[in-house]
């Protein structure tokens, strides 16, 4: 009875601290040092001029400090003018931001509380933004206001082990390799040492690049802006060994180093052109609908998707099946295609969001919200990962649920633009067509383990093995 009574006691006290909706001073003065213009409203919620929305968890109890700081954020070692999701402040409130997660407004999900939110209590006065839901772990803090409660609201944390942006120098996978750098505003590939921001050498071209591949670590395959020939460039010798011949202008690249087999599509004459990497010759031409884009060999090589850049048509051929050609739909300002488990995943950069196809029937299974200004998409086993460019954020889909699980932030100011997987590494290279800058991804640990300068901006990078060079 006791126990009770005290329970009931400290329930109270909680209630009667969160009825009193007003932001402490302290807090305001915190805030104000970033985003001096903050709005602190009347109902205990903190609108940054930006319109960013946190919610104020009271203490049962708060801890009196000569000065306010931070203790902990999440993503781990962010400052609050990085508007981090979660912020908790060393006299025991906790400031939740208000994110946008498959199209809910919710926060952060967080399996194992801290116990400054366990023990907190949100402003009874507070007045929540429409379709607010609120993870169901954190009923607790909710008291007698009427929210919903979700278990599970699309991003889930398991804990707080991310940081903004871990550096780690050097990353072994990354010795003895090279950087092949394509800037897409000069002729130069940049030849750069993956410890260094600037080039050591550049290979001279006669017109700027539109696309670089590699095949078997010896040879970079080149097309060219307003250019008919496709170059075939030696890395042992750095030159170009072989200038091959398009009717049109080829453009786009996908390698099938299993078949030995490269694809290489003629956008503006509708084909896409078979070519044998073993004897560096067109073997096959294939007539398509629609002028092809975003190109992407996936299901173990056995199907091309594209799209149709004049009527966002999405299409898919079938290699294995007589190079049939599927219509999949349409959907307007596509960034990019993938396919995994069956499924089409279409993001859209004006957009914000993500529909998913069914591949058998072209029928669509789900549409979801992301970050701002999706732009690419890889996948990684049964994780897809969906670079956004506005915020530099990396959200990880698993697409067994097709549910966002994690977040990596990239911490930079570049706008982030392209993902390329480094060849036998289970690392991903994310690089900027705008600003010289790049983070690496370790896609089974799911961390940044290194973010950089350079001296040039990325449109096309090739990651290979160090190539002993004939002089």
């Amino acid at each position: 009875m006791k126990k009770i009574f005290l329970f009931l006691i400290m329930f109270l006290f909680l209630a009667l601290s969160a009825n009193c909706a007003e932001v402490p001073q302290e807090i305001k003065d915190f805030v104000n040092k970033d985003f001096p213009q903050t709005d602190f409203r009347f109902d205990g919620a903190i609108i940054l001029p930006d319109n960013t929305m946190y919610l104020l968890i009271f203490p049962s109890k708060d801890a009196k400090v000569e000065q306010v700081e931070l203790k902990s954020t999440y993503p781990a070692g962010q400052t609050l003018k990085q508007k981090p999701d979660m912020v908790i402040l060393n006299n025991r409130y906790t400031l939740l931001k208000v994110i946008n997660v498959n199209g809910k407004k919710t926060v952060l999900n967080i399996v194992n509380l801290p116990d400054e939110i366990q023990s907190g209590l949100l402003s009874q006065e507070l007045l929540l933004p429409k379709g607010f839901v609120l993870p169901a772990s954190m009923k607790g803090i909710v008291g007698d206001l009427d929210i919903s409660l979700a278990e599970d609201t699309g991003l889930r944390i398991e804990n707080l082990k991310y940081s903004a942006a871990k550096r780690t120098t050097p990353v072994p996978e990354l010795e003895n390799k090279t950087f092949y750098i394509a800037p897409g505003i000069t002729r130069n590939i940049q030849v750069v040492s993956p410890n260094s921001k600037v080039a050591a050498y550049a290979l001279e071209q006669d017109a700027v690049i539109n696309d670089i591949k590699c095949y078997d670590g010896k040879f970079l395959l080149a097309t060219y802006f307003d250019s008919h020939v496709m170059n075939i460039i030696s890395l042992m010798d750095e030159k170009i060994i072989k200038e091959v011949t398009f009717e049109d202008i080829p453009e786009q690249i996908i390698i099938d180093k299993d078949k030995n087999i490269a694809y290489i599509s003629a956008g503006s004459n509708s084909e896409i052109y078979v070519f044998d990497l073993v004897t560096m010759t067109k073997k096959r031409l294939l007539k398509i609908n629609g002028k092809c884009d975003k190109l992407i060999l996936a299901d173990n090589g056995n199907k091309i998707f594209y799209v149709d850049r004049n009527k966002n048509d999405i299409w898919s051929i079938e290699l294995d099946n007589k190079y049939k050609l599927n219509n999949l739909g349409n959907i307007p300002n596509i960034s990019d295609i993938a396919f995994v488990n069956g499924k089409v995943y279409i993001i859209s950069r004006t957009k914000d969001r993500m529909a998913i196809v069914d591949y058998e029937t072209a029928e669509l299974v789900k549409e979801i919200y992301t970050c701002e200004k999706p732009v690419r998409l890889y996948v990684h086993g049964d994780d897809l990962y969906i670079l956004s460019a506005n915020e530099n954020i990396v959200e990880i889909m698993d697409t067994k649920e097709d549910l966002i699980t994690d977040k990596l932030y990239l911490d930079t100011d570049s706008f982030a633009t392209n993902i390329t997987p480094i060849e036998a590494t289970k690392l991903i290279i994310v690089t900027n067509a705008k600003a010289g800058m790049y983070s690496v991804i370790d896609t089974e640990s799911k961390d940044i383990v290194k973010t950089s300068p350079l001296e040039v901006p990325v449109r096309s990078i090739v990651v290979t093995d160090k190539v002993k060079t004939i002089k």
